[in-house]
């Protein structure tokens, strides 16, 4: 080890030290550096600064959890490789293709969940292509400006403050060596006096010669070392300058790969708006009644619209979704006398009734859990037809060739106006 150069280094740095206390506290001069290289220390210190902020936030963009961010930087500065790790999408496809497994391939929601996960991991897989193409693309070329071109700028210009400190240490110095220099020709132009020569030896004289000599060689090596500290200080004031210029072309390349970033980030919303826009292409081909999303309104809509034949009469459906029973009314048939006299033929009897009956069976589409419901209604509507369809027309008797006389009553009208029934057919004349 080398004593004497750290002995020199270490008194170089406390009084680099105590220049710059006396600089902070306004009590030393502070040589001051050409403005236009203040400006470029200022952009490189702004580049700097956001570009941190702007890697920051893109890692967060990347990689919402903190945690994994945490994991992913320390693997970096272990150099160990970084285990894989799936998507949010990649996730998220892969229960649902478990769901639809479950509920089965052949049904409609089976089909759409298993259609559902292949379309999120391909989404997961466009993910992973773009975060990798971001790392290598956008976040590696300003990680190497933060930590490489930075550094570099910054000891150019930590060395820059350094030979500025010296040069002011020297002038400093050189000041001080002439205000001396001041107070011995001042003491040298006062004339002694008598007692002072009586009293003071020629030691003393001696010692005052050398310490005049003494500062006269001060001054001169306070120049010498003013000029070499001068000398460095421009030439590192060169270097700085040129080295810290390159943030002009740093900024090119910054600009460049921001570019290369929106590039990606297109390409990668364009794979995922092509893989949605197949998605909903296949659920399409989905029966509509199963993937439709107002199924719920077309339903309601169906129910609360008006039969056409005016015999089923519906409620307005509520908010609660509880739809009231649909109330069947029947109407009473018209008393024809022809039909009693001449009695339908077998063909008429048999499509006559079935026209209202099928009408009647015409009940619009309610939810599944009403099927019920509607289902007993139309049945207890159909035994009522169909009693009636047995019930036997008045024989054919000698009612076609009777005559009633003026005043008279028909039997059968009297009995189904009364309730009751009544044997006069004696009365009747023919």
């Amino acid at each position: 080890m080398d004593l004497t150069r750290l002995a020199v280094d270490a008194g170089q740095f406390i009084n680099r030290a105590v220049q710059y206390t006396e600089e902070s506290l306004g009590q030393a001069e502070k040589t001051e550096v050409d403005p236009g290289l203040d400006e470029l220390f200022a952009r490189v210190d702004a580049t700097k600064r956001w570009t941190d902020q702007i890697i920051s936030q893109t890692e967060v963009l990347l990689q919402p959890n903190s945690g994994a961010r945490l994991e992913d930087r320390l693997y970096e500065h272990l150099d160990w490789s970084v285990p894989p790790r799936p998507r949010a999408h990649e996730v998220l496809g892969d229960q649902m293709t478990q769901a639809g497994l479950e509920m089965g391939s052949n049904t409609p929601y089976g089909t759409a969940l298993l259609r559902c996960g292949d379309a999120q991991k391909q989404l997961g897989e466009a993910e992973r292509k773009f975060v990798q193409s971001t790392n290598i693309h956008f976040l590696s070329p300003l990680r190497s400006f933060t930590e490489g071109e930075y550094g570099a700028m910054q000891a150019e210009r930590k060395m820059l403050v350094n030979k500025r400190l010296d040069l002011d240490i020297a002038k400093t110095r050189l000041r001080k060596a002439h205000e001396a220099d001041r107070e011995g020709r001042n003491l040298n132009a006062n004339p002694l006096e008598e007692d002072y020569l009586s009293h003071v030896s020629y030691m003393f004289s001696f010692l005052r010669v050398k310490w005049l000599k003494m500062w006269a060689q001060e001054i001169s090596q306070a120049e010498t070392e003013q000029r070499i500290c001068q000398s460095l200080f421009d030439r590192q004031s060169e270097n700085t300058r040129r080295v810290v210029e390159g943030i002009n072309s740093t900024h090119t390349n910054h600009m460049r790969s921001l570019t290369e970033f929106v590039e990606g980030q297109a390409c990668y919303f364009d794979q995922c708006n092509q893989h949605a826009q197949e998605l909903k292409r296949q659920l399409a081909s989905i029966p509509a009644v199963f993937c439709s999303n107002n199924w719920q309104s077309a339903i309601s809509a169906e129910v609360t619209q008006p039969s056409t034949n005016g015999h089923v009469a519906n409620e307005h459906v509520g908010l609660n979704g509880v739809v009231p029973i649909p109330k069947v009314v029947h109407q009473i048939l018209d008393f024809d006398q022809d039909s009693w006299t001449n009695p339908p033929t077998a063909t008429e009897q048999a499509h006559k009734p079935m026209q209202p009956l099928l009408e009647e069976a015409m009940v619009p589409v309610v939810r599944r859990q009403q099927l019920p419901r509607l289902l007993t209604s139309v049945e207890m509507s159909l035994r009522q037809k169909m009693q009636q369809l047995v019930t036997p027309y008045p024989p054919k008797t000698s009612l076609s060739r009777q005559v009633l006389k003026p005043g008279a009553r028909c039997p059968l009208l009297t009995e189904m106006m009364c309730g009751s029934h009544h044997e006069q057919d004696s009365q009747c004349g023919i």
